[in-house]
């Protein structure tokens, strides 16, 4: 059986639940799920302008609308369950939870606990974070000591 932790921010649509499913053929994949609530207020800066560069504007105005710190995470347990049903639906083991802090120390933590095969961050693209690095999958390459692949979720309409 192959072990992927999965690193989300939203919940999986069923496009990027094929993806991530057929990602080893036939092969039984068992998914360890993690998933951070919207961060506070300190994030929506970056987000506006991610937003912005990819021409969403409707989104960047949206940002002060959007559930953030505490206020985030019902709605991240609610993403997180949806994503776990849907796993299992396509034939998957999975089992996860929110990070609460520090997300690539709880990914360590995860892939030394689970002895995962593989990371595989599933994030929409964040411009800014990813020219210099700083994004979850950049940094997770030179932590966790296990492949780290970096795809970009689907959205609902895509």
């Amino acid at each position: 059986m192959f072990t992927s932790v999965l690193m989300i921010e939203k919940a999986l649509t069923s496009a990027d639940v094929e993806f991530v499913t057929t990602l080893h053929s036939d092969e039984p994949v068992t998914f360890h799920v993690l998933l951070q609530p919207r961060g506070d207020q300190a994030d929506r800066l970056l987000r506006a302008i991610d937003d912005v560069a990819l021409g969403e504007l409707d989104e960047a105005v949206r940002e002060g609308k959007v559930p953030e710190g505490q206020d985030a995470v019902a709605p991240a347990e609610r993403a997180l369950q949806v994503s776990l049903v849907a796993l299992r639906a396509a034939g998957s083991q999975a089992a996860g939870r929110l990070i609460e802090d520090h997300p690539l120390d709880a990914l360590q933590e995860l892939v030394d606990d689970v002895g995962a095969d593989e990371v595989i961050v599933l994030t929409e693209p964040h411009l800014v974070e990813e020219f210099f690095h700083r994004d979850w999958a950049s940094r997770a390459r030179h932590k966790v000591g296990v492949p780290v692949l970096k795809l970009f979720a689907h959205t609902p309409e895509d």
